[in-house]
């Protein structure tokens, strides 16, 4: 009969990943099973019980705001591989086109998915459904995920508001996974590099508070899914082909985060706008560059109706590099360990997830 261990061995076992800069730490165990039928029920449990589990792996002396976390769980639906929760400084997000590519290469790589030579196609369950994923294996290396991007749709077309010390600014809103403020970075008078990092966060945090104090917004099908979190600069488009177009991007995440990355559903977002505007066809496609230098490529696959909402079904494709593979030490006597809501979720961290 195995012992409960004591609180000083307590321990999670990692594989920090990043996209496109962003870095995602992805949970393989170490978590008893969480209550809930559905992935999204699992989430809701996580964050409404043991959100310490996140607080514990994006704060200090653990982690730092600017990375995400992806717990591996069981999928409740038999066509899908494994589910995962997506865990920000915001909270938690149903779907993030980052978190998909690291969790998808992570699966991969820990031996939850077998590898299989030249192109795979498997599924993941996030808390929003189903993703259809395509890894491009070459020589045992995943060199690309392709993942669903979230139908996305405007919101908002081209508003506008006062915001405090900066002046009128003006904005349309996306759905792509959670609400995108639109910005023209061009017109808030920012080149988009990373010398600009400190002073875009500044101006996002201001825009975003007055948006929020203004009004909320509300998913045709899920309703109410909390203040506006997300606001995405954009930079001019640049046409490098008759069908492929190249724009700047930064993306920020309230409170206080600009990603490493242009993110998923950033460029998600982006393509919604450029077909409300007419200026995309299917087939299309759409590569949005960082402060970092860093990519992801979205491409345009087509539009259906939702009330309405024209919708833009999506892809994003980008690639994950594995960082670091650890197992980290929970002890309840550390005073920088504050939120008792993780323990009674640990467990072995050498307990299958998936």
């Amino acid at each position: 009969m195995s012992q409960t261990p004591r609180p000083q061995e307590l321990s999670i076992r990692l594989m920090d990943t990043h996209a496109g800069g962003d870095v995602s730490r992805i949970v393989l165990g170490g978590i008893t099973p969480l209550p809930g039928d559905t992935v999204r029920a699992q989430m809701e449990y996580l964050r409404d019980d043991a959100d310490g589990l996140r607080k514990l792996l994006l704060e200090e002396p653990y982690g730092i705001p600017e990375m995400s976390v992806d717990l591996i769980v069981p999928a409740s639906d038999a066509r899908a591989e494994a589910g995962y929760i997506i865990m920000e400084v915001m909270g938690y997000p149903i779907y993030s086109g980052s978190n998909t590519i690291c969790t998808a290469t992570a699966v991969l790589e820990a031996g939850l998915v077998p590898k299989q030579e030249g192109r795979q196609r498997f599924m993941l369950e996030a808390p929003a459904g189903l993703v259809q994923i395509e890894a491009l294996v070459e020589n045992g290396v995943v060199e690309a995920i392709t993942c669903e991007g979230l139908p996305s749709y405007i919101d908002t077309y081209k508003a506008s508001l006062h915001v405090p010390s900066i002046g009128d600014v003006t904005y349309s809103v996306a759905y792509s996974g959670g609400f995108y403020a639109l910005v023209d970075a061009t017109e808030l008078g920012f080149m988009l590099v990373a010398e600009e990092e400190r002073r875009l966060a500044e101006c996002a945090h201001k825009i975003v508070e007055a948006i929020q104090a203004e009004r909320g917004f509300s998913h045709y099908t899920l309703g109410d899914v909390g203040p506006l979190p997300f606001l995405h600069f954009m930079g001019p488009v640049e046409q490098v082909a008759d069908d492929f177009y190249r724009s700047r991007s930064a993306t920020y995440v309230h409170p206080g985060v600009i990603c490493r990355s242009t993110t998923g559903t950033g460029t998600s977002a982006r393509l919604a706008l450029m077909n409300h505007e007419g200026r995309i066809q299917p087939g299309d496609k759409l590569e949005t560059v960082s402060l970092r230098e860093t990519g992801f490529i979205g491409e345009f696959t087509g539009t259906h109706q939702e009330g309405t909402h024209q919708v833009v079904d999506n892809t994003i494709t980008g690639k994950a590099f594995v960082l670091a593979h650890s197992d980290i030490v929970v002890n309840p006597d550390d005073p920088m360990v504050r939120d008792g809501s993780v323990y009674h979720i640990l467990g072995s961290p050498d307990a299958p997830r998936g």
